[in-house]
């Protein structure tokens, strides 16, 4: 008897329907954890501007509640400095 001619039955099939894409979910979750963890290093992020460049100017950037207070980035996680610098800089359109 070879594999493909095993029965396989409802419970089986269930089982397999429920687990498959809960384990494609969490390898999903896990995989941009790890990418967005890493995204200071890969993105070069300093906490000082480059030249004329700074956060507080990209477009990429979210205020914090005070001009100078630490706001947010949509591609690099934790805190991030107004003044602050990556190479996924773009600026604000005028």
């Amino acid at each position: 008897m070879n594999g493909f001619s095993k029965r396989v039955t409802r419970k089986d099939a269930l089982a397999s329907l429920l687990v498959l894409p809960a384990l494609a979910g969490v390898l999903a979750v896990g995989a941009t954890t790890i990418a967005r963890a890493d995204s200071r290093t890969q993105l070069k992020y300093q906490s000082t501007p480059k030249g004329k460049q700074k956060c507080s100017g990209c477009s990429l950037f979210v205020a914090g509640k005070t001009a100078t207070a630490n706001g947010t980035c949509k591609v690099i996680t934790g805190p991030i400095s107004p003044n602050g610098w990556c190479t996924a800089f773009m600026p604000k359109s005028s």
